[in-house]
Protein backbone atom coordinates (compact mmCIF):
# COMPACT_ATOMS: atom_id res chain seq x y z
CA UNK A 1 0.00 0.00 0.00
CA UNK A 2 1.32 3.24 -0.85
CA UNK A 3 2.75 5.29 1.92
CA UNK A 4 1.14 8.20 0.36
CA UNK A 5 -2.45 10.00 1.93
CA UNK A 6 -5.08 8.50 -1.16
CA UNK A 7 -6.14 10.87 -3.80
CA UNK A 8 -9.61 11.62 -3.96
CA UNK A 9 -12.15 12.25 -6.55
CA UNK A 10 -15.79 13.16 -6.13
CA UNK A 11 -18.19 11.90 -9.58
CA UNK A 12 -21.69 12.35 -9.36
CA UNK A 13 -24.44 11.84 -11.86
CA UNK A 14 -28.23 11.67 -12.14
CA UNK A 15 -27.98 7.90 -12.86
CA UNK A 16 -25.83 4.87 -12.29
CA UNK A 17 -25.86 1.51 -13.51
CA UNK A 18 -22.99 -1.40 -12.70
CA UNK A 19 -24.66 -4.32 -13.98
CA UNK A 20 -24.44 -7.47 -11.86
CA UNK A 21 -23.15 -9.71 -14.51
CA UNK A 22 -25.39 -13.14 -13.65
CA UNK A 23 -28.45 -11.14 -14.99
CA UNK A 24 -28.18 -11.93 -18.61
CA UNK A 25 -31.13 -10.41 -20.39
CA UNK A 26 -31.93 -7.71 -17.69
CA UNK A 27 -29.53 -4.75 -16.38
CA UNK A 28 -29.70 -5.14 -12.25
CA UNK A 29 -27.38 -2.69 -11.05
CA UNK A 30 -25.02 -3.16 -8.14
CA UNK A 31 -26.16 -0.92 -5.15
CA UNK A 32 -22.36 0.76 -4.82
CA UNK A 33 -19.93 1.45 -8.09
CA UNK A 34 -17.70 -1.48 -8.41
CA UNK A 35 -13.83 -1.21 -8.34
CA UNK A 36 -12.80 -1.66 -11.75
CA UNK A 37 -15.88 1.50 -12.76
CA UNK A 38 -14.29 3.40 -10.12
CA UNK A 39 -11.13 2.87 -12.67
CA UNK A 40 -12.10 3.90 -15.30
CA UNK A 41 -13.54 7.13 -14.57
CA UNK A 42 -9.68 7.79 -12.58
CA UNK A 43 -8.21 6.96 -16.21
CA UNK A 44 -10.78 9.00 -17.78
CA UNK A 45 -9.51 11.84 -15.75
CA UNK A 46 -5.71 10.99 -16.14
CA UNK A 47 -3.85 8.14 -16.88
CA UNK A 48 -0.37 7.16 -18.02
CA UNK A 49 1.53 3.95 -19.14
CA UNK A 50 4.00 4.49 -16.39
CA UNK A 51 1.74 3.84 -13.53
CA UNK A 52 -1.81 1.54 -12.69
CA UNK A 53 -4.35 3.26 -10.21
CA UNK A 54 -5.55 1.45 -7.27
CA UNK A 55 -8.96 2.19 -5.39
CA UNK A 56 -9.01 1.74 -1.93
CA UNK A 57 -12.22 2.72 -0.89
CA UNK A 58 -15.61 3.86 -2.49
CA UNK A 59 -17.33 6.01 -0.14
CA UNK A 60 -21.38 6.49 -1.04
CA UNK A 61 -22.52 10.13 -0.65
CA UNK A 62 -25.93 10.04 -1.23
CA UNK A 63 -29.13 7.58 -0.16
CA UNK A 64 -29.66 4.32 -2.48
CA UNK A 65 -32.60 4.77 -4.30
CA UNK A 66 -33.76 2.90 -7.19
CA UNK A 67 -35.33 3.40 -10.64
CA UNK A 68 -36.86 1.12 -12.94
CA UNK A 69 -37.52 1.77 -16.83
CA UNK A 70 -37.92 0.05 -20.00
CA UNK A 71 -35.54 0.79 -23.10
CA UNK A 72 -35.80 -0.05 -26.48
CA UNK A 73 -32.83 -1.86 -28.02
CA UNK A 74 -31.87 -3.83 -30.75
CA UNK A 75 -30.94 -8.08 -30.24
CA UNK A 76 -27.68 -8.41 -31.79
CA UNK A 77 -24.78 -6.40 -32.99
CA UNK A 78 -23.60 -5.77 -36.61
CA UNK A 79 -20.23 -7.09 -37.23
CA UNK A 80 -17.81 -4.35 -39.39
CA UNK A 81 -16.24 -7.33 -41.06
CA UNK A 82 -19.27 -8.76 -42.33
CA UNK A 83 -20.66 -5.04 -43.57
CA UNK A 84 -17.08 -4.41 -45.45
CA UNK A 85 -17.20 -8.40 -46.56
CA UNK A 86 -21.03 -7.72 -48.19
CA UNK A 87 -19.24 -4.21 -49.75
CA UNK A 88 -16.58 -5.67 -51.12
CA UNK A 89 -18.08 -8.10 -52.75
CA UNK A 90 -20.08 -5.56 -54.67
CA UNK A 91 -23.38 -6.89 -52.29
CA UNK A 92 -24.42 -4.15 -50.12
CA UNK A 93 -25.48 -4.58 -46.87
CA UNK A 94 -28.91 -3.30 -45.45
CA UNK A 95 -30.19 -3.52 -41.67
CA UNK A 96 -33.05 -2.48 -40.15
CA UNK A 97 -33.12 -1.90 -36.44
CA UNK A 98 -36.89 -1.83 -36.28
CA UNK A 99 -36.64 -5.86 -37.40
CA UNK A 100 -34.72 -6.37 -34.72
CA UNK A 101 -36.05 -4.18 -32.00
CA UNK A 102 -37.36 -5.59 -28.36
CA UNK A 103 -37.75 -3.58 -24.65
CA UNK A 104 -35.19 -4.79 -21.65
CA UNK A 105 -35.58 -3.59 -18.46
CA UNK A 106 -32.75 -1.87 -16.22
CA UNK A 107 -33.20 -1.59 -12.53
CA UNK A 108 -30.62 1.11 -12.41
CA UNK A 109 -29.29 3.96 -9.93
CA UNK A 110 -30.69 7.24 -9.83
CA UNK A 111 -29.21 10.15 -8.45
CA UNK A 112 -26.05 9.25 -7.01
CA UNK A 113 -22.82 10.36 -5.85
CA UNK A 114 -19.47 8.97 -4.93
CA UNK A 115 -16.18 9.77 -3.21
CA UNK A 116 -13.20 7.75 -4.93
CA UNK A 117 -10.35 7.03 -2.64
CA UNK A 118 -7.28 5.83 -4.62
CA UNK A 119 -3.31 5.60 -5.31
CA UNK A 120 -1.09 6.16 -7.74
CA UNK A 121 1.27 2.78 -8.46
CA UNK A 122 3.98 3.24 -10.21
CA UNK A 123 5.13 0.51 -12.43
CA UNK A 124 6.92 -0.85 -15.37
CA UNK A 125 8.92 1.54 -17.46
CA UNK A 126 7.89 4.34 -14.25
CA UNK A 127 8.65 1.49 -11.46
CA UNK A 128 11.18 3.67 -10.07
CA UNK A 129 9.31 7.31 -10.68
CA UNK A 130 7.89 8.94 -7.87
CA UNK A 131 4.15 9.19 -7.83
CA UNK A 132 4.34 12.80 -6.79
CA UNK A 133 4.42 13.95 -10.83
CA UNK A 134 1.61 12.17 -11.11
CA UNK A 135 -0.69 12.86 -8.18
CA UNK A 136 0.16 16.33 -8.74
CA UNK A 137 -1.04 16.46 -12.58
CA UNK A 138 -4.61 14.85 -11.18
CA UNK A 139 -5.48 17.42 -9.00
CA UNK A 140 -4.72 20.14 -11.72
CA UNK A 141 -6.71 17.92 -13.90
CA UNK A 142 -9.94 17.38 -11.50
CA UNK A 143 -9.41 20.81 -10.65
CA UNK A 144 -9.61 22.33 -13.94
CA UNK A 145 -12.17 19.47 -14.94
CA UNK A 146 -10.01 18.02 -17.57
CA UNK A 147 -10.71 14.57 -18.74
CA UNK A 148 -9.70 12.34 -21.58
CA UNK A 149 -13.14 11.02 -22.55
CA UNK A 150 -16.29 12.09 -20.20
CA UNK A 151 -16.50 9.58 -17.21
CA UNK A 152 -19.03 7.56 -16.81
CA UNK A 153 -21.27 5.49 -14.41
CA UNK A 154 -22.02 2.14 -15.60
CA UNK A 155 -23.28 3.04 -18.74
CA UNK A 156 -21.99 5.39 -21.30
CA UNK A 157 -24.98 6.98 -21.09
CA UNK A 158 -25.33 8.21 -17.55
CA UNK A 159 -22.32 10.34 -17.95
CA UNK A 160 -20.83 11.47 -14.31
CA UNK A 161 -19.97 15.17 -13.53
CA UNK A 162 -16.53 14.90 -11.61
CA UNK A 163 -14.28 17.54 -8.90
CA UNK A 164 -12.39 18.04 -6.16
CA UNK A 165 -13.07 16.24 -2.62
CA UNK A 166 -15.19 18.94 -0.64
CA UNK A 167 -16.01 17.11 2.54
CA UNK A 168 -19.35 15.04 1.99
CA UNK A 169 -19.74 12.12 4.27
CA UNK A 170 -22.44 9.12 3.59
CA UNK A 171 -25.78 9.79 4.96
CA UNK A 172 -27.12 9.47 7.76
CA UNK A 173 -28.78 6.30 6.92
CA UNK A 174 -25.87 4.44 5.92
CA UNK A 175 -23.30 5.86 8.90
CA UNK A 176 -25.15 2.93 10.89
CA UNK A 177 -25.87 -0.07 8.61
CA UNK A 178 -23.32 -2.63 7.58
CA UNK A 179 -24.98 -4.73 4.46
CA UNK A 180 -23.47 -7.44 2.54
CA UNK A 181 -23.40 -6.67 -1.30
CA UNK A 182 -22.72 -10.25 -1.99
CA UNK A 183 -19.99 -11.37 -5.09
CA UNK A 184 -19.11 -8.03 -6.45
CA UNK A 185 -16.82 -7.58 -9.85
CA UNK A 186 -13.65 -6.55 -8.41
CA UNK A 187 -11.18 -6.28 -12.63
CA UNK A 188 -10.38 -8.93 -15.45
CA UNK A 189 -7.25 -10.28 -15.07
CA UNK A 190 -5.97 -10.79 -18.67
CA UNK A 191 -4.70 -14.58 -19.19
CA UNK A 192 -1.88 -16.14 -21.66
CA UNK A 193 -3.99 -17.51 -24.70
CA UNK A 194 -6.46 -14.33 -24.72
CA UNK A 195 -8.80 -15.54 -21.79
CA UNK A 196 -9.89 -13.09 -20.02
CA UNK A 197 -10.92 -13.88 -15.90
CA UNK A 198 -13.54 -12.00 -13.64
CA UNK A 199 -12.23 -11.59 -10.44
CA UNK A 200 -14.68 -11.33 -7.66
CA UNK A 201 -14.80 -10.71 -3.77
CA UNK A 202 -17.02 -10.93 -1.28
CA UNK A 203 -18.09 -6.74 -1.17
CA UNK A 204 -19.50 -4.95 2.09
CA UNK A 205 -21.00 -1.19 2.40
CA UNK A 206 -19.72 -0.93 5.83
CA UNK A 207 -21.17 2.73 7.34
CA UNK A 208 -21.57 4.30 3.47
CA UNK A 209 -17.81 2.91 2.05
CA UNK A 210 -17.00 0.33 0.35
CA UNK A 211 -13.44 -1.31 1.22
CA UNK A 212 -11.76 -2.64 -1.72
CA UNK A 213 -9.15 -5.26 -0.62
CA UNK A 214 -5.72 -4.37 -2.01
CA UNK A 215 -4.41 -8.11 -2.27
CA UNK A 216 -6.73 -8.72 -5.35
CA UNK A 217 -4.31 -6.24 -7.25
CA UNK A 218 -1.61 -7.90 -6.88
CA UNK A 219 -3.05 -11.03 -8.52
CA UNK A 220 -4.48 -9.12 -11.22
CA UNK A 221 -1.03 -7.38 -11.92
CA UNK A 222 0.90 -10.26 -11.37
CA UNK A 223 -1.01 -12.09 -13.83
CA UNK A 224 -0.72 -9.61 -16.75
CA UNK A 225 2.98 -8.68 -16.36
CA UNK A 226 4.13 -12.55 -17.00
CA UNK A 227 2.45 -12.50 -20.06
CA UNK A 228 4.60 -12.79 -23.06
Amino acid sequence: MSPHPPLALKVWGDYACFTRPEMKAERVSYDVMTPSAARGILEAVYWKPEFRWRVRRILVLKPIRRASFLRNEVNSTVAASKVRSSFEKGEGYEYFADDDRTQRHTLALRDVAYLIEADVDPYGRGAGDDPAKHRDIFRRRVTKGQCFHRPYLGCREFAASFGPADGSKPPDELAERTEPLGRMLFDVRYESGGRNMPIFFGAELASGVLHVPDHLYDEVYRAVEVQP
